[in-house]
């Protein structure tokens, strides 16, 4: 049911990895992603959330996953390098970032442990067709992902309300109008049963 072919952003866990004693780690880590389900916007004064399926990041690419800031400019780790991990286990999708092997990745890291940067996001895409909505808790699932691009030390956690992407406002307006229309007909055939009891009874 998916339409999106554009990079999403939600906010995720960051933790400073402890270092030896007076000594920094330089390293970062934390979960893109848990397996349970999340709010991610409210239109229209109806709560939606989002769940990532447990095997939505198998097949996806993973490759050349950058760390970078507010997902644009300098990179200080990468995955292709060997200086960033990504990892999947039963708790969801995570990071090990080393930020010790040049002086701009380690400075960044002091803006991290400063609280500088206090959330992280993770850019990502949906592959197309790789979702599907569950009307009855009014929950978009990902089945699948294409690729992830980054994960990103941000000033300000993500608003999924406002930064989703034009196909993925299409797709739950699509999902709102469906839902929208099934309620109308549910109470369109409840009122019908009530009238046709009402009759049968003379009333």
């Amino acid at each position: 049911m998916g339409s999106n072919d554009e990079r999403e952003y939600r906010s995720m866990e960051l933790t400073v990895r402890p270092g030896e004693e007076g000594k920094p780690s330089y390293r970062v880590e934390g979960y893109a992603t848990t397996y349970d389900p999340y709010l991610l916007c409210n239109i229209n004064g109806k709560d939606f959330y989002e769940r990532i399926a447990p095997e939505a990041f198998e097949g996806a690419d993973l490759t050349d996953v950058v760390f970078r800031v507010e997902h644009n400019g300098r990179v200080y780790a990468r995955s292709s390098n060997g200086s960033l991990e990504i990892f999947r286990d039963s708790h969801g999708l995570g990071f090990r970032a080393d930020l010790s092997r040049t002086p701009s990745a380690r400075d960044l890291f002091e803006d991290i442990q400063a609280g500088n940067y206090p959330k992280m996001s993770f850019a990502f895409k949906v592959f197309p067709g790789g979702d599907h909505f569950e009307p009855e808790t009014r929950t978009r699932v990902v089945d699948k992902v294409a690729k992830v691009f980054d994960f990103s030390p941000v000033a300000f956690a993500s608003n999924p309300e406002t930064e989703l992407t034009v196909s993925a406002r299409s797709w739950f307006d699509g999902v709102i109008e469906a839902a929208q229309e099934a309620e109308r007909l549910q109470a369109l055939e409840l009122r019908r049963k009530k009238l046709k009891i009402k009759l049968k009874n003379g009333g």
